[in-house]
Formats: structure tokens, sequence, C-alpha cells
């Protein structure tokens, strides 16, 4: 049987002279539970020591409906503070333009804003990528653009991108920029497969963006399958998984890497153990038997 590529030991983000590990970590969980900089700083040593050199935060990140807005980059910022040379070890990545109850706030004067708070928050003078978190419709792409090519352009931000945009809307907002994007941060799991058919995955090899997948469990759905579609995913993925002694989280996030896209899964735990446990994935093989068998499963349906 045919066997597809492991993925790379690293890859290129944009022309920006950076590169990235095969699976990023994800702080959208970081300031819960009571964690102490001395906490975070456990898993910031986790992560890259596994390898895992992307680390994704963004400034709704500790957000509870009320408050904590900025929590998780003030908290990761503390990490930075006090540790100076963890920063030379990561390309560091955060999300703006969310502003509850708004929802969605893309003005230059609030772009402007959100930006420079990041940075303070961080402790840090550049931002590797910097990503509109989510689209604001009421804002044209190219306010928008100005903005970012003017962070760029000050030295604020190295590189740019975006997350749950549509095609179109990437598309337009690269028509505005002068800088190219880099990165796009859609939900793709082996329970959110929509990416794979409506062209999401296409573009993001046609313009050379790496597709960073949030949510790569299914919402911790894969976990602890509560329906016959779920199950049906699980056993395909534990096939492989049991096969190459890797748990069923470590094949998910596999199943995604062999995508000839390079997907990113970002690994969500707030568990040094689980972190370096995703690590292992960059080791699975998939044949196309195998890869297709979790997509059928997925589909819920056989391919045409």
């Amino acid at each position: 049987m045919s066997q597809l590529s492991l993925p790379a030991a690293s890859r290129p983000l944009g022309d920006s002279g950076l590169s990235i590990s095969p699976l990023a970590w994800g702080m959208w969980r970081l300031a819960e539970d009571g964690r102490t900089a001395a906490d975070a700083a456990r898993l910031v040593h986790a992560a890259l020591d596994a390898g895992i050199t992307l680390l994704d935060t963004a400034d709704i990140y500790g957000f509870d409906g009320t408050g904590g807005f900025g929590d998780a980059e003030a908290l990761l910022g503390e990490v930075l503070a006090a540790e100076p040379g963890l920063r030379a070890r990561m390309v560091l990545a955060t999300k703006g333009g969310i502003l509850p109850p708004l929802p969605y706030d893309q003005s230059a004067a609030y772009l402007n804003a959100a930006i420079d708070a990041s940075l303070r928050r961080l402790r840090t003078d550049v931002i590797d990528l910097w990503q509109v978190h989510r689209p604001d419709i009421l804002a044209h792409p190219l306010e928008v653009a100005r903005v970012l090519d003017d962070a760029v352009a000050a030295g604020k931000i190295r590189t740019l991108g975006v997350s749950n945009f549509t095609i179109h809307q990437i598309a337009a907002l690269q028509h505005f920029l002068g800088h190219k994007l880099v990165a796009t941060q859609p939900e793709i799991s082996p329970l959110r497969i929509a990416c794979f058919e409506n062209g999401e995955l296409d573009q993001a090899m046609t313009m050379g963006l790496v597709p960073l997948a949030w949510s790569p469990l299914g919402g911790g759905r894969l976990a602890a399958p509560a329906d016959e579609r779920a199950r049906a995913v699980a056993a395909a993925l534990d096939k492989v998984a049991k096969a190459q002694g890797v748990s069923r989280t470590v094949a998910a996030f596999a199943w995604l890497m062999a995508h000839p896209a390079g997907i990113v899964p970002i690994v969500g735990s707030q568990q040094g153990d689980r972190i370096r446990e995703a690590a292992q994935a960059a080791h699975v093989r998939w044949t196309r038997e195998e890869w297709y068998a979790v997509l059928v499963a997925a589909r819920g349906e056989r391919l045409p």
C-alpha cells in the first residue's frame, strides 16, 4: 500500500525567514484554573522542549464573558519577562479584532490600539505572526490592509494571517495588502472536514498559506464520541493508533498533518504530558487506504 510522506521537521512561514514546527501549541485556556506564571512557564518549556516552536494566543483568550480580556497574553508576557531567552526559541503568534459585545471591530483605530496592547501584554517588541481573529463584516478590507501593512512597516509585526475567514474574504484582504498573508486558521478536525472540499485548503496551497487547524480534536468529541459518526471516526483512527503504538489523539493530529497542504494542528491541551505526547504525531505514517478510511467515516458515506 502507498504510504504518505511524514511531515517536514519544519516549514517556512511565508518569505519571512521564520520556520515553524509541524505542530503548534495554543493558549486558549492558559489563563484558566488559577494558573500562575510559573505554571505557564512549565507549559511553555514543555512545548519548546518537545520541538513545538509555534505558540499561538489571542487577546480575547482569558475573557469569560465579563472580564479577563488579554489575560492569556499577559500571563505569557510574564513568562517571557522572567526568561527573556525563551523569546528567541519560539515563533510568537497572536490574534485580535474580537471586541465583545460588538462583537468584531477591525476599524483602523481599534486595530492599531489592539496591536499595541498585545505588544505591551506580551512584553515583546515584535509579534512574529499577527492574525485577524474573525472577519468584521463592516470593515472594508482596504482599511484593514492599510493598518496591517503599516504595522509591518513599523516593525511591530513580522508576518500576517487570518483566522475563520472564507476563501473570498482571504482573497479580498490579500488584494489590498502590500504584504503577503502567510497563514490561515480555520477549524479543521477529523470531525470538521469541510475544508477538504470547499476550497479552503486548495486556496492555502495556491497562495502559500500555512493552514493552522484550531480544535483539531473536534472540541474533545474524539475523546468521548457520542454519536455514530464520531464513533466511526474514532474506530478508524484507533486502527492506526493501535498499529503504531500511539493514542487516538496523536493519530488525529497525524491524520491532519498527512494532507499535502501541510496542516499544522494547534494542540490545545494545558497539560505538559499531553503537549509532549502530541509531538509523536510527526512520526506516524499513513497509507492512502488508512487516511481515506477516516475521511469516509467522517463523511458518513462512501466517496463517489
